[in-house]
């Protein structure tokens, strides 16, 4: 799983003081600006709306990420990203019914494809770092005047974002709104609603606070909340397997993460839940060596179990990880097992338990790549695809090479495929474990969890990384599509928030997908809000696209 630095005290800290100066900036000019109305005139040009995540430019992925408090609401302009890096761009004309003032976002970058602030003729810079857009330079927003009537925003040559017009009688106070740079999201990235493609899933709702907290029943033991596992439907019931956070009292809440427990938890309708039992519990006694080594306790956390039925034995199989753990060396969990037990209890209602072990499916070993890491294996979901299994492992904390090991870790979190005829094994890494997939991402994926659309298209919807601990990633659930179920697609990320009560800091790990009929899904994740030790749970509901979806079966088998 994702880990922390072990300076975590300190980076909490810190973004304790970030957020508290965000949340200053903010207040310090709390009203958006008063919008002015405006048309375009005789050309393709698109608005939008200058919100998070809202699409800038049309042939591309960059979005916005951050965005000062006055410019939120305004409608803006999107412009093509290579015409007007080029400046074969046709002439933006707007038609003003009165006075107005034209914000114009400019890219802090010395370079002939921008524009440059010098060419903005009677500008008044208004907000200096107002905007954060994925993959490109800091932005400054400037303050330009225009009569009214039809008017061309003809400033030279270079790419420029227009934010929004304003009334030419607002008062626009100067700031430094302090965003980041947006090179920082590297690569780009693509928003499902956001982009030039048409959405698959459209959200549709969910509830607005967790639906599992700390306080409620079942949560007693619990210290740290939740992250990861898997929840399946089995008639009008919805079981879910979390790994508790279950921690020890007196101990700094880093390691929560290390006593952890596998709970089974019941819900009809996915919001109530009832605790029913502990399927595992870690030992959460640390190692004593460095390295893998038998001397220490390799199951001393447990994450990320995965039910799965397999028919053919007619019972519920169970996937999980075993981690040792250090208690200096980051990240903590190291050198991952995947075990697989099995059901005591035949029949697809045996989905309770209680379970015993089978033994290990997959373990770090001779056949193991330095991509995997301090961390691998991972974690690990099959699935069938026609008479053979495939199963996602992961990786994380890579080895540049094994002179590395056992403690020398980069940053990374990858999966890669292993195959099998059967569900019982024996599962061997494919082309021998050389490269992870990274055509979903390149730098993060983790836990992913297939099924299949209703035309037969595989879909693995996952963890798509945090924005947070110094890292700029999308900070979304994301998917990937597939074929054959063994080339994914690139990732797309579902930006919840625009229909569910944002509760959340840091978005983690979506727990399933669960077809409930009329093309609705349910996704239940984990999220963790970052001013509590405790991880909730919360719940969003999908609405499927089908003609998209067809198209883009079309699309992956060409």
């Amino acid at each position: 799983m994702f880990s922390k630095s072990k300076k975590y005290n300190f980076k909490l800290k810190t973004a304790f003081v970030m957020l508290f100066a965000i949340c200053m900036q903010a207040t310090a000019q709390t009203n958006a600006w008063k919008p002015a109305s405006f048309e375009i005139v005789k050309s393709n040009y698109k608005t939008f709306k200058t919100t998070q995540y809202a699409h800038v430019f049309s042939g591309s992925k960059h979005n916005i990420v951050r965005l000062a408090p006055e410019l939120q609401g305004l409608t803006g302009v999107e412009l093509a990203l290579e015409k007007y890096k080029s400046e074969a761009n046709s002439p933006l004309q707007l038609k003003f019914k009165e006075s107005a003032t034209v914000l114009i976002g400019v890219f802090q970058e010395n370079n002939s494809e921008y524009l440059q602030a010098d060419k903005l003729q009677n500008a008044k810079l208004v907000l200096e770092n107002g905007v954060t857009v994925t993959g490109l330079p800091p932005v400054n927003v400037y303050a330009v005047s225009f009569s009214k009537g039809t008017q061309t925003l003809n400033f030279g040559k270079g790419l420029f974002a227009v934010l929004g017009v304003v009334k030419a009688s607002e008062k626009l106070q100067s700031r430094n709104a302090a965003f980041p740079d947006g090179k920082l999201w590297n690569p780009t990235f693509i928003v499902e609603g956001f982009s030039d493609e048409k959405p698959l899933f459209e959200i549709i709702g969910g509830e607005n606070k967790p639906v599992i907290d700390e306080g409620m029943s079942g949560t007693e033991e619990i210290q740290g909340g939740f992250e990861g596992g898997r929840v399946v439907k089995v008639g009008d019931t919805y079981h879910m397997f979390p790994t508790e956070r279950a921690g020890e009292k007196g101990v700094d809440y880093y390691y929560d993460r290390v006593k952890t427990k596998i709970g089974h938890w019941t819900s009809k309708n996915a919001i109530h839940w009832k605790r029913e039992s502990t399927i595992y519990q870690a030992s959460g006694t640390y190692a004593v060596t460095e390295d893998d080594n038998p001397m220490n306790d390799r199951r001393a956390a447990i994450w990320s179990y995965m039910p799965i039925f397999n028919e053919k034995a007619n019972k519920w199989y169970g996937y999980y990880l075993a981690y040792t753990v250090s208690k200096t060396i980051e990240p903590n969990h190291s050198f991952g097992r995947i075990w697989r037990c099995e059901s005591t209890v035949e029949g697809i209602n045996g989905i309770g338990g209680p379970y015993k072990d089978m033994g290990i499916i997959m373990e770090p070993g001779l056949d193991s790549q330095p991509w995997e890491g301090r961390q691998g294996v991972a974690s690990f979901f099959p699935y069938k695809v026609g008479d053979k299994y495939f199963g996602f492992y992961s990786g994380a904390y890579p080895f540049n090479s094994w002179a590395d090991y056992p403690k020398k870790s980069g940053k990374g979190w990858f999966v890669a495929l292993a195959e099998s005829k059967s569900l019982e094994g024996p599962w061997l890494r494919m082309n021998k474990g050389l490269e992870p997939i990274k055509s979903m991402h390149p730098t993060f994926v983790e836990n992913p969890i297939v099924s299949q659309l209703p035309n037969g298209m595989y879909i693995a919807i996952f963890d798509g990384g945090p924005d947070g601990w110094g890292h700029h990633l999308p900070n979304m659930i994301a998917y990937s599509l597939s074929a054959d179920g063994i080339k994914w697609s690139e990732a797309h990320y579902l930006p919840i928030e625009t229909k569910v009560d944002k509760w959340w800091d840091i978005m983690r790990t979506p727990l399933c997908l669960i077809p409930e009929g009329n093309d609705v899904y349910t996704i239940v994740y984990n999220a963790i809000d970052l001013k509590r030790r405790f991880h909730p749970t919360g719940m969003v509901k999908v609405k499927l696209n089908k003609d998209v979806m067809e198209s883009k079966l079309k699309e992956l088998k060409r």
